[in-house]
């Protein structure tokens, strides 16, 4: 309960800095989002390559036990 109302908070005030009458943080928040988007962009792709590179591995790692449990098949009915 603790973190939903402090999470609240944090967007509360995260609407009235960006808001333009009250705390005039607006052109600075725009700057920071315009300087974060590739560093973003940069950090999202390296693990989407991760996330690839480990897919690629469990289907191999699937289709491995796959023939390896037809072989298994196969020897007990011979």
């Amino acid at each position: 309960m603790v973190a939903l109302i402090v999470g609240l908070l944090f967007l509360v005030f995260g609407v009235i800095a960006v808001l333009p009458s009250l705390l005039g943080w607006g052109p600075e928040v725009i700057l920071f989002i315009k300087g974060m988007a590739p560093c973003l962009a940069f950090f999202l792709g390296v693990i989407a390559v991760f996330i690839g590179i480990a897919d690629i591995k469990d289907r191999n790692e699937a289709k491995r036990e796959e023939a390896e449990a037809l072989k298994a098949q196969e020897d007990k009915k011979e």
